[in-house]
């Protein structure tokens, strides 16, 4: 069984900064695209940032834009999310997610395409 893990979260003040990575000991990253995911209490999951396996092409959703990036470290087979200017509306349980093969493009953002997530960690911005 793959075991996704994630690291990073924490309470910080809006404005700020917080680094999430995720690892996995059965799964290599540089073989499938793979993703960071939130979700905010009473709300759906969404897809936040992407990592392509076809020519490292990331990919993020517009509330993100300019402030997370997204990057993937192959010798230690970690996923990272750096996250600045952070927001109130960051808030979630943030999710790092494998994605399915032959999935591509914005469609790498949509949670029913990842096949194996990890537990999640928690990210709260207070105001």
């Amino acid at each position: 069984q793959v075991q996704i893990v994630e690291s990073g979260g924490g309470l910080v003040q809006a404005g700020g900064s917080l680094n999430l990575s995720c690892t996995a000991s059965e799964l290599r990253f540089d073989r499938h695209s793979m993703g960071w995911f939130r979700q905010a209490p009473g709300k759906d999951r969404e897809g936040v940032a992407s990592f392509s396996r076809y020519g490292a092409i990331t990919i993020y959703a517009d509330s993100v834009k300019g402030r997370f990036t997204i990057s993937r470290d192959n010798a230690k087979n970690t996923l990272s999310l750096q996250m600045n200017s952070l927001k109130p509306e960051d808030t979630a349980m943030y999710y790092c997610g494998a994605i399915r093969p032959g999935i591509a493009g914005r469609e790498t953002l949509a949670p029913a395409n990842v096949f194996n997530w990890g537990q999640g960690t928690q990210v709260t911005i207070s105001s």
